[in-house]
This record gives structure tokens, C-alpha cells and sequence, in this order.
């Protein structure tokens, strides 16, 4: 279904204008015509804390993050045992002009630590009972266990009927637990990159054409309701197509996050694979010591998910793009065209842009956190513990039929220390990624079809008409209390494809 217009003219406008506006300030200097991919600012451990303070503001009709006298949020750099402390205040206004999912807009906002292994009560990830008004403040203080998995995870606000809008404007970052060269020693002395992709939305932009040729947009449809327009093209780490540097035959660690409110991407490189290291947070070799690492052409990456891989350079004098191919998302699903997000470029230096070695500056444990092996095999064969039914009509989103209400009781609870087999069952004409907050699970079969490469996952794509198989872990104790699943298209979540869970 056409997803719900919440940006309005002004809001994509300023965002837009300045970045043609330094592009052409650029070109006039005689240098390149494209923005390097920037860096977002860092906020590390101080003792084993880390504090930071966050406004929710909004600037000509665009709601943001306001960090350290920027509009750029931080990426979180933690370490297993430390502790994440977050001031949270909502200075949006007291009375809203934005059309959210559900109106009238309130402008209430929180935050959600999306894919961490920490509790769903306050003060740490409760996305059900901690809502801040305008004027009101939240603190957070979200405990990271010192078993954690090292990994890609972000966070973004959800406030339920408002996400949608505020992550669309941009509300969101990455956060980064260390240690994840403890699988892959290699990793240690490999230049970082975080990249976060956001959708933008163009659609009432009086510059369309122009957008659409800076990304390369391809006007060929591979599904979803063709008459509809595109309404969103990308950004990365807030600009449209960077440059990255990287030289040829040089190794990066890319840790990539979908931060798009309801766009999929089908990550490519031109002629050249992702080394996978880790997906959604969770690293490979956590699960599969011995297969630490695998290769890939390409990934589709569902709204929320991560993409943790090593890339290697390209010849000298090669031209290489990082693009999101076309992806169909069934019959009435949105258009998910081709574009290009960034260009692969040689260091203006010429030398390796890994110089000087990052530094890691963290503490870890004497190794890794293993995993103990589960019997998945006879998992598999029983009937699902629980059905998930995701449907949709003219007045909303469902599941199970019945929409999510603040209110409502739990749709199901578990008890801590197992493990279940649920079925994810999409009965519409288009994909959804199902995600569940606090736990991961292995995603192994989609329409009875065993995967190629079963992976444990946050976030997992369920084709239309069809279904997908997982196993839930439910065994780690911190998780206890009242948390959600819902579609991570979150306009969809909005308007009711969310049901509670308890974990007892």
C-alpha cells in the first residue's frame, strides 16, 4: 500500500537545497562535484559510562536530534559492561503541524535500542512506558551486559503512531559494541567505516528530476504498484551519493545500517562481494566458529537491518558504486527502484586511507562470548510454538487480526530460558520485515524452503503471500518483562501491526 506522506514541502526543501548548494560550491572550487562521505560524530565510555544528552528539535518543519550544538546524532561506542546514560529532552513543539499515522500528532518521542540485549523496562529499553511530551525530559540508563555480542545496532524513536515521521526525518543512529576483532583478529587493523542509510523523501520536491539523476535512478520497476511515483531516494550518513576513499587492493570494515523508515535495500558493489562478518549485530562466527566469515554479491537488507563486512578495494582507474539494486516487494508493495548510494574513489593521497591504524580504544574480555550449541534440527520439525499473522485493509494493519492498542494485554508470553519455533505468516500483497525487540532468532526456512544460509537475525523479510520459519532465543535472564514484535515498515506499525509480548 502507498506508504502515508509525512514530509512536507519545506522540511525536504532546506535539507535538499543546502546539499545541492555545497555540491555546487564545490564544483566551483574545481574540486569534485560529490561530498565526501562524512564522519558522524563519537561518544565513547568514560569509566565504564557513557553519557550523553539528546534533544528532539524541530527546524523548519524537519524534526531532528540535536547533539553537542549539531543536528547530527553521535554514533554510541560502548563496551560489554558498560552503561549507557541518555538525557533525553523533547523540545518539539506543543502543538504539531505534521500529519502523522494516527492524528492528530502529539509530538510525544522516546527511544528505542534497537537489536540490544538489555531489559524492556525503565529506565532502559521501554518503548511501551517511557513517552515524553513537549517539554518533558526522559533518562535513560540501559546496561550493557558483559557478555554482549560485539556488533552493529542502532537507535530511533518510537513513539507508537508517530515513528514513522520521526524516523523519516532522520532520527536515528548507530550504536557500536567493541570487541568484534575478537572473531576476526583482522578487523583490529582495517580502517572503520559506519554507514547509515536513510530514505529522503522527494516526493512534492520542485527538484525531482535533478534527484533522481545525481542517484542514477533506474525508471525500470521490478514490482510493487508501478503507477505509483518514487517517493524516496537515499541518503548516506545524511548526504546524497558521497565519495568514499579507499585504495585499490585496500580493506575497509563497513558496518552499514538500514535507517530507513520503509525502504528496502539490495546492497551491491560493482564487481566485487561483501565479506560478511556479522548481520543485524550478531557476528558469524558467535554461532559457527569455524565458518567466521562468507561472501556475498549482494544483500537485500530490510528496514532495520545491519550489514557488517569487510570490501576490498577496486583496481586503480575502475568505477565502482555501492547501489541498492531493485527490489520487488510484491504486488501492492511500494517502488524499490535501483540507484546508486556512493561512489568507490581512490584516496586523493594516494595512500591507503586506513593511515593511521584506527584505534580502538576499549576494553575486552579475556574472549570472545561463545554460544552453546542447541539441538535446531528437532526444533525445526515440531509444529510452530506460535503463528504470527500479518493482514491489512482499507483501515489499517494487523496481527492476528487485531490491531495494537497501549492498552491491551499481551498477545502471547514466554517463559525465560527457552526456546520457541514461531512462523511469521504474511497474508497481503506485499513483504514486511518482522522484528521483536530484545531477542535474536534464526531465520531458516521461507515458505517451507530451507535457506541457503540460515542466520540469526532482529529483523526478518517475509515475502508476500508466504511465510518464514525462526527459532527464538528466549534464554538470556536480563530479558524479563513486557516488550513488542511488530513489521519494521513502520508506517504500518503506526497504524497497528504491533502486539505485546511477555517475557517471564
Amino acid at each position: 500500500m502507498k506508504s502515508l506522506v509525512i514530509n512536507q514541502r519545506g522540511r525536504q526543501c532546506a535539507n535538499i537545497l543546502l546539499l545541492i548548494a555545497l555540491q555546487m560550491f564545490l564544483a566551483a572550487l574545481g574540486g569534485a562535484q560529490t561530498v565526501a562521505l562524512p564522519e558522524p560524530p563519537q561518544v565513547r565510555a568514560k569509566n565504564h559510562v557513557i553519557s550523553l544528552t539528546l534533544h528532539a528539535v524541530n527546524e523548519k518543519g524537519r524534526d531532528a536530534f540535536a547533539f553537542d550544538g549539531g543536528k547530527v546524532a553521535p554514533v554510541i561506542r560502548a563496551s560489554p559492561g558498560d552503561v549507557l546514560r541518555i538525557t533525553y529532552f523533547n523540545d518539539l513543539p506543543g502543538k504539531s503541524s505534521e500529519t502523522c499515522a494516527v492524528n492528530p500528532c502529539m509530538d510525544m518521542t522516546n527511544l528505542h535500542f534497537h537489536g540490544l540485549a538489555v531489559s524492556p523496562n525503565a529506565p532502559q529499553d521501554d518503548v511501551l512506558g517511557m513517552l515524553a511530551m513537549p517539554g518533558k525530559v526522559l533518562h535513560y540508563s540501559v546496561k550493557i551486559p558483559r557478555d554482549h555480542p560485539p556488533g552493529l545496532f542502532w537507535y530511533h524513536t518510537h513513539p507508537h503512531g508517530e515513528s514513522h515521521r520521526q524516523v523519516l526525518d532522520g532520527m536515528s543512529g548507530a550504536i557500536v559494541i567493541e570487541g568484534m576483532e575478537r572473531y576476526v583478529p583482522e578487523l583490529g587493523r582495517l580502517r572503520e567505516r559506519v554507514i547509515i542509510v536513510r530514505g529522503l523523501s522527494i516526493e512534492h520536491e520542485p527538484n525531482v528530476a535533478e534527484l533522481k539523476r545525481q542517484v542514477d535512478l533506474s525508471p525500470k520497476s521490478c514490482g510493487g504498484e508501478a503507477a505509483e511515483a518514487v517517493e524516496e531516494i537515499f541518503t548516506v550518513n545524511g548526504v546524497v551519493r558521497p565519495r568514499i576513499e579507499i585504495a585499490p587492493k585496500e580493506r575497509q570494515f563497513w558496518r552499514i545500517v538500514n535507517a530507513s523508515a520503509d525502504r528496502y535495500l539490495d546492497l551491491e558493489l560493482d564487481e566485487r562481494s561483501f565479506e560478511i562478518v556479522a548481520l543485524d549485530g550478531m557476528p558469524l562466527a558467535y554461532h559457527e566458529p569455524e565458518a567466521p566469515t562468507r561472501s556475498a554479491n549482494h544483500l537485500l537488507l530490510a528496514p532495520a537491518g545491519r550489514l557488517e563486512a569487510i570490501v576490498t578495494g577496486p583496481p586503480a582507474g575502475t568505477r565502482t558504486a555501492l547501489r541498492t539494486l531493485c527490489v520487488d516487494a510484491g504486488p501492492a508493495g511500494d517502488p524499490h527502484p535501483e540507484m546508486v548510494l556512493a561512489d568507490l574513489v581512490e584516496p586523493s593521497s594516494g595512500r591507503a586511507s586506513s593511515d593511521p591504524a584506527p584505534n580502538h580504544e576499549h576494553v575486552l574480555v579475556d574472549r570472545p562470548p561463545s554460544y552453546k550449541p542447541i539441538d535446531v534440527e528437532s526444533m525445526k520439525k515440531t509444529p510452530p510454538d506460535f503463528i504470527v499473522t500479518f493482514t491489512e485493509d482499507k483501515n489499517g494493519f494487523y496481527i492476528n487480526g487485531r490491531k495494537f492498542a497501549p492498552d491491551a494485554n499481551p498477545m502471547t508470553s514466554v517463559r525465560v530460558g527457552t526456546y520457541q519455533h514461531w512462523r511469521i505468516v504474511n497474508n497481503t500483497g506485499e513483504l514486511h520485515p518482522f522484528h521483536i525487540h530484545q531477542a535474536h532468532f534464526l531465520a531458516y526456512a521461507e515458505n517451507g524452503v530451507p535457506h541457503a544460509h540460515p542466520a540469526w537475525l532482529d529483523t526478518v523479510n517475509v515475502p508476500s503471500r508466504g511465510n518464514s520459519d525462526v527459532i527464538l532465543d528466549f534464554t538470556d535472564p536480563i530479558i524479563k518483562g513486557m516488550s513488542v514484535f511488530h513489521c519494521h515498515l513502520l508506517n504500518h506499525e503506526d497504524k497497528g501491526m504491533m502486539a505485546k509480548i511477555l517475557f517471564k
